[in-house]
């Protein structure tokens, strides 16, 4: 079967990272939502992503889908041990700022704003990138976040012994290796089927 590529003309496309709520518009076909399969369904796990094109896309393979979906809300809300909520969402949002994903940034470093309540320090960190200072806590995990971003990954030793130095535990560590790492191939996942919408 040929699929056909969409392509957006006038697109309202983002021209700079922000905090901003952004849409977001495939390049394939997303299946219509009375056309998902029982199993697709099951797939989505919130059904309330049933509205998204781009979950609905990934419905296709609902078993990855399950996946990648229980690990992402894992990261996120399963807090009781751990990094807090700000720290998880302020590697990601790095993590979508190195590499390029405009619309998964502004929806983690919308959530860093609002857990922290350092809204500013999150602009900083959109519109310089890592070099941005954020303090020391900050900048070791927006540091080990964006090494872990690169090809290939260029997390090191220095990088553990600067979280270690903030006071960071074992699980704590974790969280902050796993949920870049995961983050990172969610945005590239993302990046190559489709982009961002500035809403009108």
């Amino acid at each position: 079967m040929t699929e056909q590529v969409i392509t957006y003309p006038s697109l309202n496309r983002p021209e700079y990272f922000t905090q901003e709520e952004l849409g977001w518009r495939p390049w394939l076909q997303a299946p219509n939502v009375d056309d998902l399969s029982e199993r697709q369904q099951a797939g989505l796990v919130d059904k309330a992503r049933a509205a998204s094109d781009y979950f609905r896309l990934l419905a296709r393979d609902p078993d990855i889908l399950g996946a990648r979906t229980r690990t992402d809300k894992d990261i996120f809300y399963n807090t009781k041990e751990g990094l807090p909520r700000d720290d998880r969402e302020l590697a990601a949002a790095a993590t979508s700022r190195v590499n390029g994903c405009v619309f998964c940034a502004s929806v983690h470093a919308r959530f860093a704003s609002h857990f922290s309540d350092r809204h500013q320090d999150i602009q900083r960190l959109l519109d310089q990138g890592s070099s941005s200072d954020l303090g020391t806590r900050w900048n070791a995990i927006v540091a080990a976040a964006t090494a872990l971003a690169q090809t290939p990954p260029r997390l090191n030793a220095g990088h553990i012994a600067a979280l270690q130095h903030e006071g960071l535990d074992a699980l704590e560590l974790s969280d902050v290796i796993h949920g870049s790492a995961f983050f990172n191939w969610a945005n590239r996942l993302m990046l190559s089927i489709g982009e961002p919408e500035q809403p009108a």
